[in-house]
C-alpha cells in the first residue's frame, strides 16, 4: 500500500455515496508524517457523504486512518464545499 491508495480508498468510498460521483474530487497534500486529503463534492452530496450526525464521515475516517496506519503515518479528512 502506497501514499496515493488512502486519496484513491476515499475516492472510492465518496464516488458510491454520490448522486453526481463525477463531481467527487479528492486532493492530497503530503507532508513527511501526516497527510491532508480535501474532499469536494457537489452540493447535493454532501449530506449524504457527511451522514446523519456526521455517522459516515467518522465512517470514512476511521476506514482512512485503518489504512494510514498501515504507513505509519497520519491522515486527516477535511470535507470542503
Amino acid at each position: 500500500m502506497n501514499d496515493s491508495e488512502i486519496k484513491d480508498l476515499v475516492e472510492y468510498i465518496a464516488r458510491a455515496l454520490a448522486e453526481y460521483p463525477d463531481q467527487v474530487k479528492v486532493r492530497e497534500i503530503n507532508g513527511h508524517q501526516l497527510s491532508v486529503i480535501e474532499l469536494r463534492a457537489a452540493k447535493e452530496d454532501l449530506g449524504k457523504i457527511i451522514g446523519r450526525e456526521g455517522r459516515n464521515a467518522h465512517a470514512i475516517r476511521t476506514i482512512m486512518n485503518a489504512a494510514a496506519t498501515k504507513l505509519r503515518k497520519r491522515a486527516v479528512l477535511e470535507i470542503l464545499e
